[in-house]
């Protein structure tokens, strides 16, 4: 038998078979109970710091919030 021919069934029998229950673990896994509160909290991290950074000391103000001079 060639080696091709061996790794082929191989692939077509349990290969298969083991990629399926894969398959479907990683689907209970990610839907199991208890997990929806940590989907949601990494869901919302971008949403966490609402306001704006703080601005540096050094950077310069934009020209619309400078205080005019006469």
């Amino acid at each position: 038998m060639e080696f091709y021919t061996l790794l082929r069934q191989f692939a077509d029998s349990w290969m298969l078979l083991f990629l399926f229950t894969f398959f479907i673990g990683v689907v209970v896994w990610a839907f199991r109970p208890g997990s929806t509160k940590v989907y949601k909290d990494t869901a919302d991290i971008p949403f966490r710091h609402v306001d704006a950074p703080a601005p540096r000391k050094d950077a310069v103000k934009p020209a619309g919030t400078k205080e005019a001079r006469t």
